[in-house]
């Protein structure tokens, strides 16, 4: 399996985590418990996105060359 396959992958298995988290909360009645899974669906999101942008960049923690210098590109 190629790294592009392991990505596509972990992006789809992240989604599908973040849908569960989801049908969760709108299924649950205690307030807190809905606010709690939102939230961490919100974040795993986020988390998926970030990690996904830095693999376009070219792996985790590079920075685009037109950042590197702190003159991002316009």
């Amino acid at each position: 399996m190629s790294i592009a396959d392991e990505s596509a992958s972990r992006a789809r298995q992240t989604q599908d985590k973040v849908r569960e988290l989801n049908e969760r909360a709108e299924q649950t009645s205690d307030p807190k418990e809905r606010r709690r899974l939102y939230e961490e669906a919100r974040r795993m999101q986020e988390r998926s996105l970030r990690e996904g942008g830095r693999a376009a960049e070219g792996g985790p923690g590079r920075r685009a060359d037109s950042e590197k210098d702190g003159h991002p590109s316009r």
